[in-house]
């Protein structure tokens, strides 16, 4: 019972492009999105993927991840296999928890909206242990961020507009 689990999550989000980017490449607005399930540790001196050097498949830091904002449950080798600045990422990163976890996160245009875009996370995982448990908790988390997203920006598809949010300053 080894095979890999995919999820999939895609939000329509009412700002540009480099708007998006600068949050999800940001550690404070990757922060915001998985509060209060989860927060992920960085060094002191890196607030964005910008802040450090990237070499496909080099681990960027270590990341310890706490359940809560508290409780120690995980770790996190941050390393990105691809990177186009803008655009997005392939994070394939070693982690205590898992055997594997694959991460890309894509910015896309939005064909019915050119003031809106498109943010696609891919999923790729397999667990140690807990498998059901595990995917379950790894899509409620996912879940919450895109609703984080769609709060901050606005959900295009909606076109409900985006609220001021504390965590970032506006564009």
């Amino acid at each position: 019972m080894s095979k890999e689990i995919s999820l999939r999550f895609e939000s329509t989000l009412h700002a540009s492009r480099e708007r998006v980017w600068e949050w999800i490449s940001s550690v404070q607005g990757i922060q915001a999105e998985m509060w209060p399930w989860l927060r992920m540790t960085a060094p002191r001196s890196v607030r964005s993927l910008a802040d450090v050097p990237f070499q496909p498949g080099v681990r960027m830091f270590r990341s310890f991840v706490f359940l809560f904002g508290v409780l120690p449950i995980d770790y996190s080798d941050l390393t990105l296999l691809e990177l186009d600045a803008g655009s997005g990422f392939v994070e394939q990163s070693p982690m205590g928890s898992m055997k594997l976890w694959r991460h890309g996160r894509r910015v896309l245009p939005c064909d019915s909206d050119e003031s809106s875009v498109r943010l696609v996370d891919q999923l790729t995982f397999r667990p140690r242990l807990a498998r059901g448990l595990v995917r379950w908790f790894i899509g409620r988390v996912f879940a919450h961020r895109h609703a984080v997203l769609r709060a901050t920006f606005g959900d295009a598809r909606s076109q409900s507009p985006a609220p001021r949010s504390p965590a970032m300053p506006p564009a």
